[in-house]
């Protein structure tokens, strides 16, 4: 079903552009089918703790390289090696890229994927994705409950920043002068999700992220 209000694709930023709407509903059951068997342990579902002591209130599950504490290791918080990031997943990042970028595209070589559940009380703040070796754009698919998506500059977590609403099936995708803009979710939208995707409640969210990292390199400290 078409939305009411129509909502248009955005270039939030230079290089961070949002698309509505990218993924279709069977694209959505999917991808929320996935991340059930990715969220199983071992190497599964797990809450993080930062370097002071602070604990998210997202929970996550990473492929290809798992990310802790401003870090990326092969293993993940369980002491088992992180799962694979799968080639059908490249694949879909690729398309993103291409569908933000159109002809501007760069070649998109993603090996990492953090998906990030949360519940109606979790949020996440201002952060930037800079723990990778590579500067290629990051894509962001979202499923289940809307998120108010808080995108700001890259000099510092205050403002300037743009409110942006993602709901079930919307791509973001940030590169370029934007890729280490400060980003966060300040709130979720319970009961907002499409009841079709199989997801009961909360929100999905796929960041995938080329690493620069060599195969069988030392991770980033």
């Amino acid at each position: 079903m078409s939305a009411l209000i129509p909502r248009p694709r955005a270039e939030v930023a230079p290089g961070a552009v949002h698309v509505p709407g990218w993924l279709d509903v069977d694209e959505q059951r999917r991808l929320v089918e996935a991340c059930r068997e990715w969220a199983r342990p071992p190497a599964g579902l797990q809450i993080n703790r930062l370097p002071r002591g602070r604990v998210m209130s997202v929970r996550t599950v990473c492929l290809g390289w798992h990310w802790s504490s401003y870090r990326y290791s092969r293993t993940a918080g369980d002491g088992t090696p992180v799962k694979p990031f799968p080639d059908w997943l490249a694949d879909l990042g690729r398309r993103a890229v291409c569908a933000a970028y159109g002809d501007d595209a760069p070649d998109y070589r993603p090996d990492i994927a953090v998906v990030n559940y949360y519940d109606h009380a979790a949020k996440l703040g201002q952060h930037q994705d800079r723990d990778e070796q590579s500067r290629a754009p990051v894509v962001s698919l979202s499923l289940g409950d809307t998120c108010v998506f808080r995108f700001g500059n890259t000099e510092t977590r205050t403002r300037p920043w743009t409110d942006v609403q993602l709901e079930s099936g919307d791509l973001f995708v940030f590169g370029g002068s934007s890729r280490l803009a400060f980003h966060g979710v300040p709130k979720t939208l319970p009961g907002t999700g499409p009841a079709e995707i199989g997801l009961d409640s909360g929100r999905l969210n796929i960041t995938l992220r080329e690493s620069g990292l060599a195969a069988a390199g030392t991770p980033r400290p």
